[in-house]
């Protein structure tokens, strides 16, 4: 990762297995917010905000270009309402998203589409809710987390070492996962994997974060998958994959630690 300047042009948008980036106009603020009623106990000498109660996340309301190409399209993918949708954005800096840099997740409620014309360009204007309320990661107040793999194809397992992810934790975590084409047949699996020591004979899978076999018949695809919000979870951290018969993948995933 990167230090420097955050440009809007280095951020990516992942939506259910599929980029559209190259058909994103803008987002919402990406929310990540609390309650915070202002309060004083008798001997306070100022009130205070205190955050209460579970996070307010929401992406609010997607826009970009209208384009019905099959399977790939913006209009394709994602014509409806009141669907589910895992999200993944990447934020580059100084350049494309890389491994270590910051990525907001979740699993929002698609609430409309609309097709518009603005400034003489035919858009599509989505509004997503807050976070779903059952989804996977709900036990978490924290969007925010580490890209450990950006968008590309890999063909073999992963022997490099992994991030410097702060300290070792017991709050657990989640990964995000957004698989977005494979070559061959068969399935694959994606985990995440830590260790104390940032060697590649260090690592081992962290037990439950795993996307567990996917199916080429399910390619696109994409999920979250949580901790128990008590899990221990060591300082570095890094994907891991595993084929069947499947000879590439190429795909990007996320860890949101507790």
């Amino acid at each position: 990762m990167s230090t420097g300047r955050i440009r809007e042009t280095d951020r990516r948008f992942y939506v259910d297995g599929v980029d559209l980036s190259g058909h994103t106009r803008k987002t919402g603020d990406l929310k990540w917010e609390y309650a915070a009623p202002v309060d004083a106990a008798w001997t306070d000498a100022v009130k205070a905000a205190i955050a209460v109660g579970q996070a307010s996340l929401s992406i609010g309301t997607f826009n970009g270009f209208f384009d019905n190409t099959a399977t790939s399209g913006l209009h394709i993918v994602m014509n409806g309402a009141g669907v589910k949708r895992i999200v993944m954005i990447p934020q580059g800096v100084r350049a494309a998203p890389a491994q270590g840099d910051p990525v907001y997740c979740g699993e929002f409620e698609q609430l409309d589409y609309k097709a518009q014309v603005d400034n003489n360009i035919l858009v599509a204007s989505i509004p997503f809710g807050e976070v779903d309320a059952i989804a996977a990661a709900i036990n978490y107040t924290k969007p925010w987390g580490d890209l450990l793999k950006a968008k590309g194809n890999v063909t073999a397992v992963n022997s490099a070492i992994g991030i410097d992810d702060v300290a070792q934790s017991t709050a657990g975590g989640f990964m995000c996962w957004q698989i977005f084409s494979v070559t061959g047949t068969g399935s694959v699996t994606l985990t995440v994997q830590d260790a104390a020591t940032n060697t590649d004979v260090s690592f081992a899978n962290v037990s439950g974060l795993t996307s567990g076999a996917i199916a080429h018949t399910a390619v696109p695809s994409a999920g979250i998958i949580a901790l128990a919000t008590t899990a221990t979870i060591q300082r570095f951290v890094r994907w891991q994959i595993s084929f069947s018969t499947i000879t590439g993948c190429n795909f990007a995933l996320a860890f949101i630690r507790g």
